[in-house]
């Protein structure tokens, strides 16, 4: 193996997962993982898609060790059977009364368009709602990010407003488009749940 197919391989990790879904796992994210992150977010069709340019590795280990004890989100590392990292994917700004949380999903570039971002997010919306008292699950991307759209369409998640020119990239105005899933709808899919698989 050349040393540019060994920068290529995946990293395989022995993280325990706690929480599956059809054909990936999750495991807690932790500060361990901030090399990998970077090098997720500096793709740059994550990059783009994403909206935003990455930071320093260190910015980026700090901001994990902080996140960790931040009760009102949960990160997970996306694991595929062989605890080969795939992706992270968040529930962040819970709000246990009024039952509302936000959800981020990145993958690793190797690994998209494969139907593993839907199926992690139907294991983190199994989670939210099986386990957790949310009401709504809420992601937000802009407009023209068609694989993020399409992956949470997949997920069950409805697309209920656009907010116009809500941000800044490239230089270019551009706008997001705000999608749910609530609670009900979520009851009313016909796949199994993540504590049935």
């Amino acid at each position: 193996m050349t040393e540019n197919e060994m920068d290529d391989a995946p990293v395989v990790t022995e993280r325990v997962p706690c929480w599956r879904g059809r054909a990936v796992a999750l495991a807690p994210l932790d500060a361990e993982d901030a090399e990998l992150m970077h090098a997720w977010r500096s793709d740059p069709v994550a990059a783009y898609e994403i909206g935003f340019w990455p930071r320093s590795l260190t910015s980026l280990r700090e901001r994990l060790e902080r996140d960790r004890d931040d009760h009102d989100r949960d990160d997970f590392l996306v694991l595929l059977p062989d605890g080969t990292p795939i992706g992270h994917i968040a529930l962040v700004d819970q709000d246990m009364v009024d039952g509302t949380a936000e959800v981020h999903l990145m993958m690793d570039p190797r690994y998209r368009r494969r139907s593993h971002g839907s199926d992690a997010l139907d294991a983190l919306t199994d989670l939210a709602f099986g386990e957790l008292p949310m009401q709504r699950v809420q992601a937000v991307t802009h407009t023209g990010n068609t694989a993020a759209l399409t992956v949470l369409a997949k997920a069950g998640f409805v697309q209920e407003g656009v907010r116009r020119s809500a941000c800044l990239h490239r230089g270019r105005r551009l706008d997001v488009a705000v999608l749910s899933l609530l609670r009900a709808e979520w009851e009313a899919q016909a796949r199994p749940r993540s504590w049935e698989l």
